[in-house]
């Protein structure tokens, strides 16, 4: 059968069965094997009693099978899916533990007199959230549980408080670590740590613009945003800002402390001696030791001279929720970044990291552990099996043939660099409303990719143009932000279910999609600016 047949019948039996409810795993299983079927031995389907005679059937082990058994076996084999439940598993302990609730009360005190500040709050906690974790879920049913009854309580408009929350808690899709970006990576043979490290500013661009459209939108119609009552310990605006630099003068002595006494040990064990071919040790080299002792001394004078020993109290007092989740993002992003371990150790100091905070705190528990546990098996075995459907159906198509047929189908249609690019985006939003990202990743990445490494590189992008070292890595990027917007789009958004979950009962699904307008709105800003400017991935790429 010609892959043209193959590929309509596979468009066609994706969308029926998942109409009618089948998991996207057992489908995209399903029709993995219809695939090979139509392709190898078609006469099964006429003739089924042939049964044993073809190239599928005739050795079980052999030909198409085997090849389909290799790429599964060395995908669920990947060291690095091992980050997947690490990440999930310190999510949840994040979200049943009160690390998330105090750093909630912290922002709220420095924010609580702002127009939109509670609002602000939300958008800089799910940037936090999304830096420890990344794990969409649980923060959209965090900040649920944790914003939306105060905005509603302090009268706040109940779309812009659903759209803050649901927007903003899917920035775990963009900002690392990233399970899609992972994922990503695993499939495209990407550097995860260049899509980590180029992600981190559209990431940041993406929750800029949400929080800078609540602070527009409140100051042109304040009534969206009621200031709530100043309380009797409220500080006046100067006092707070006083408050603020202490709080902040003292966590970097802390920062400050810490990076010299690690430049300390490396030139006391002469570990950072310099050496011809070897690479100096980040921030560890002896210059370093001055570097940071001169910083710390500053601050601690700022502390001593300036802002005094009781604003200094008082100012640790009113952040230091903020300190468990900085030293968390610290723990995960410090390890890959500083060269000490890979992605897969990174995820389990982390949780470590945060296991430990919850003990000191008081909040280790059987229970804890137990029910955190429990979610991280269900998540990552939904995560699993939709990999193994996803990956036995991309593998047969590919096998078929399907991704040279696209690809030469698209390039063939004398569209211009850009409007390609624009039929991939298109098709990847139409998907993303209906299908979980999970499998769009498996199934559409390997038919995507290649038309884009053929695509003329200085025909990429309007202002300005990516290298091509890194133009996987700009796509990778690119679709992430995509998936952004499918996490919102109607009428399968995951973030109006998790939402769902949590919210007041008179709060519909209705109402939580009119929420979601403006900020896929935004989302689309986000993704063009990437269109017309992929250099923007190039910032902190080395």
């Amino acid at each position: 059968m010609d892959v043209g047949t193959i590929s309509l019948v596979l468009l066609i039996g994706l969308m029926l069965l998942l109409a009618i409810g089948m998991p996207l795993g057992m489908a995209s299983a399903v029709l993995a094997v219809l695939v090979l079927v139509m392709k190898f031995e078609p006469n099964l389907l006429t003739a089924p009693w042939e049964f044993g005679e073809g190239i599928l059937t005739g050795r079980f082990g052999t030909g198409p099978l085997n090849i389909l058994a290799q790429k599964i076996y060395g995908l669920l084999t990947d060291y690095v899916l091992i980050s997947i439940p690490l990440f999930i598993f310190m999510a949840a302990l994040l979200e049943r533990s009160g690390i998330a609730k105090d750093m909630y009360s912290s922002l709220n005190v420095w924010l609580s007199r702002t127009r939109g500040g509670i609002a602000i709050v939300t958008s800089i906690m799910a940037v936090i959230m999304a830096a420890m974790s990344g794990i969409i879920g649980g923060e959209v049913v965090l900040l649920g549980l944790i914003a939306l009854p105060q905005m509603l309580r302090l009268g706040y408009d109940q779309n812009l408080a659903i759209g803050t929350i649901c927007a903003s808690g899917s920035l775990g899709t963009m900002i690392p670590p990233s399970i899609v970006l992972i994922i990503f990576g695993l499939i495209t043979e990407t550097s995860i740590k260049a899509l980590f490290t180029a992600a981190f500013v559209p990431g940041f661009m993406l929750a800029s613009f949400i929080i800078i459209y609540i602070i527009i939108r409140t100051q042109l119609n304040p009534s969206l945003a009621p200031l709530p009552a100043p309380g009797p310990d409220d500080p006046p605006t100067r006092e707070k800002a006083m408050l603020f630099g202490a709080f902040f003068s003292i966590l970097v002595c802390g920062f400050g402390t810490a990076l010299f006494l690690r430049a300390l040990f490396f030139t006391v064990t002469g570990q950072n001696a310099v050496i011809e071919g070897v690479d100096p040790i980040r921030y560890g080299e002896p210059v370093h030791l001055w570097i940071f002792g001169i910083a710390v001394a500053i601050f601690l004078a700022l502390i001593l001279l300036v802002f005094k020993a009781h604003r200094a109290r008082r100012g640790w007092n009113m952040g230091k929720g903020l300190v468990a989740p900085i030293v968390v993002i610290g723990v995960v992003m410090g390890s890959i970044y500083g060269g000490i371990s890979g992605i897969t150790e990174a995820a389990a100091m982390g949780v470590t990291a945060v296991f430990i905070i919850s003990a000191f705190r008081g909040e280790a528990s059987v229970e804890l552990v137990w029910d955190s546990l429990m979610r991280t098996l269900k998540s990552t075995g939904t995560i699993i099996w939709v990999t193994i459907g996803a990956a036995a159906l991309a593998g047969a198509y590919t096998i078929a043939g399907g991704p040279t047929y696209v690809a030469n189908l698209i390039v063939s249609a004398d569209l211009p660099t850009m409007g390609i690019l624009l039929v991939m985006m298109l098709i990847l939003l139409f998907m993303g409303a209906f299908m979980d990202w999970v499998g769009i990743v498996l199934l559409i990445i390997p038919v995507f990719l290649p038309i884009v490494q053929r695509l003329p590189i200085e025909e990429i992008g309007i202002l300005g143009h990516v290298e091509p070292r890194n133009l996987s890595v700009w796509f990778g990027v690119l679709f992430c932000m995509n998936m952004q917007v499918s996490f919102l789009s109607p009428p399968f958004g995951p973030a109006a279910f998790y939402l769902k979950s949590v919210c007041p009962p008179h709060i519909s699904l209705t109402d939580i999609f009119k929420g979601f307008l403006p900020f896929i709105c935004i989302q689309i800003l986000a993704l063009s600016v990437l269109l017309i400017w992929p250099p923007i991935i190039e910032v902190l790429l080395d």
